[in-house]
């Protein structure tokens, strides 16, 4: 009887080389660390159902220094504000009977995106953001219409809310700057007889008068 020898085939597989980013790529990352960095820490929110009852609280271990957090992102101390804000950012996240948690922090990062200083920032970035999710409801509604009327319903509505939520980019701007506007004169060319006013023209905002400076 001879012996057989049972030899034991092993398998080799070909290690995968890990994926080398590009420089542009490498350059993107470094630049949303270093950004990410900057940006304030503010915690999501977390929505939990009660038969029609919803409640709506910081995903943060602990809920106080969440709700802090918040409201140093949103530009106010005030707690009942937060709460108000808060509440009507949900009713226009909501679909159905449903809060949309989802849809509720979407409008919250838009908010926060645009860093308020104040409670009026606050609210006038919580309308641009219920302007905006309006303005993207109607650009869908105008993209799938059956005939001319939706149509031209839907472009009516996705015109006026566009122009809107422009008009609140410029409202927010005056607001930040105290709605003073300074125009740089660089070239002057004048007329024999006419007179020149070369320096730094201020148009006054808020009622306040117009100033004119001049430089020599």
């Amino acid at each position: 009887m001879t012996g057989k020898t049972k030899t034991k085939k092993t398998e080799t597989k070909d290690l995968v080389t890990p994926y080398e980013p590009t420089p542009h790529e490498r350059a993107a990352a470094e630049a949303y660390f270093a950004r990410k960095e900057k940006s304030l820490p503010s915690p999501r929110m977390k929505v939990s159902m009660k038969g029609d009852v919803a409640t709506i609280s910081p995903d943060h271990p602990d809920a106080g220094i969440g709700h802090l957090l918040l409201m140093k992102a949103l530009g106010t101390t005030e707690s009942d504000f937060i709460d108000g804000l808060l509440a009507q950012l949900a009713n226009a996240a909501t679909k159905g009977r449903a809060v949309d948690d989802r849809g509720l922090n979407f409008m919250l990062a838009v908010v926060k995106g645009i860093e308020p200083r104040d409670q009026v920032e606050a609210m006038l970035a919580a309308q641009m953001a219920a302007v905006h999710n309006a303005t993207m409801t109607f650009a869908r509604r105008l993209a799938h219409v059956d005939n001319i009327p939706q149509q031209d319903s839907a472009e009516r509505a996705f015109n006026k809310l566009a122009r809107t939520f422009a008009a609140q980019v410029e409202a927010l701007k005056r607001y930040r700057t105290g709605g003073e506007q300074t125009v740089r004169v660089e070239h002057v060319t004048v007329n024999e007889g006419g007179q020149a006013i070369v320096g730094n023209v201020t148009h006054g905002g808020r009622g306040s008068p117009e100033k004119i400076e001049t430089s020599s």
